[in-house]
């Protein structure tokens, strides 16, 4: 059993800044490229940023600038950095990974719960 979970998600003003994080547990062997995603009402969901395991990242273009994503491999976690956040920003955020687990049954998917951002005055 693998577990994605994420926090760091609220209510903020446009311009302002949150984090999120994502780490995973249970029986993982090693994590492939790590991502987050957002979708927002009514839309469809979105990749926001990925990252690989040599630290190569890429992102959305309406985010370039302004998002940045890390990874500690040592805590299976991704971090997603928001600055200068707008109110199209608003969306859920979901963490999705690629882990290869002890079961020794190849690379999967997986998914976090989501984290609600909303930018409003």
């Amino acid at each position: 059993q693998v577990q994605l979970v994420e926090s760091g998600g609220g209510l903020v003003q446009p311009g302002g800044s949150l984090r999120l994080s994502c780490a995973a547990s249970g029986s993982i062997f090693g994590i492939y490229a790590m991502r987050w995603y957002r979708q927002a009402p009514g839309k469809q969901r979105e990749l926001v940023a990925g990252i690989t395991p040599g630290v190569k990242a890429n992102y959305l273009d309406s985010v370039k600038g302004r998002f940045t994503i890390s990874r500690d491999n040592a805590k299976n976690s991704v971090y997603l950095q928001m600055n200068s956040l707008k109110p199209e920003d608003t969306a859920v955020y979901y963490c999705n990974a690629d882990i290869y687990t002890t079961a020794g049954t190849g690379r999967r998917n997986y998914w976090g719960q989501g984290t609600q951002v909303t930018v409003s005055s």
